[in-house]
């Protein structure tokens, strides 16, 4: 598996060589520091920790920087891609050369936080009749039973926290990489704000 950590800039749209418009989301990828090397004979599985964004010294704590070998600065963000597909050591930096040849992407992230919302925004119910003298609106409606069991089952649809959940959009066509702004624009959205840390892996099922 190829992946890296990334950033979220923003959507824009480009136009290909026919004219066609396609709406597109910019995606900055650093260069990531390999920070430890996972084997089967110690840890069970093969597997690399990448890291992005140097701390400051003053927010390391020493049980978090014990982690990091000598002469690598401790990093804000750590991943563990199982299986690389690339020969690194500690230390090297992978950038976006990685994602050579490949031409869909899986991207994954925190899709942005809606606070508590009723049924209608976060399960896309229709509502009652928005008529005078309707008492129903906006509510959810009935959720017990009138019979046995005589209370309410799990799962129902009801008003929670919405959002602000852990999303993986598959299946991102790569429309353009540019290798001098360390760029890569993926056809379509991607989950989270604006400069929020992505996982970018190449598409599993592609």
């Amino acid at each position: 598996m190829k992946g890296l950590i990334a950033k979220k800039v923003g959507m824009t749209q480009v136009f290909d060589e026919d004219g066609n418009l396609t709406p597109v989301t910019v995606i900055h990828v650093e260069p990531n520091k390999v920070i430890a090397l996972k084997t089967k004979e110690n840890c069970g599985y093969d597997a690399v920790v990448l890291g992005l964004e140097d701390l400051k010294p003053n927010k390391v704590t020493k049980p978090y920087a014990g982690q990091f070998s000598e002469g690598i600065t401790p990093k804000r963000h750590l991943k563990e891609f199982r299986d690389f597909e690339k020969d690194v050591a500690v230390g090297d930096e992978v950038g976006i050369e990685l994602f050579e040849g490949v031409r869909f992407l899986d991207v994954t992230a925190t899709s942005k936080g809606k606070g508590f919302q009723g049924v209608m925004k976060r399960w896309g119910f229709h509502g009652g009749r928005a008529t005078h003298g309707s008492k129903f609106h906006r509510e959810p409606g009935g959720t017990g039973m009138n019979t046995t069991p005589g209370h309410c089952f799990k799962n129902v649809k009801m008003p929670g926290r919405m959002g602000c959940d852990k999303v993986t959009v598959q299946n991102l066509r790569i429309v353009k990489v540019d290798p001098e702004l360390n760029v890569v624009m993926v056809r379509g959205a991607v989950p989270g704000n604006k400069d929020c840390t992505l996982i970018v892996k190449s598409a599993v099922k592609k």
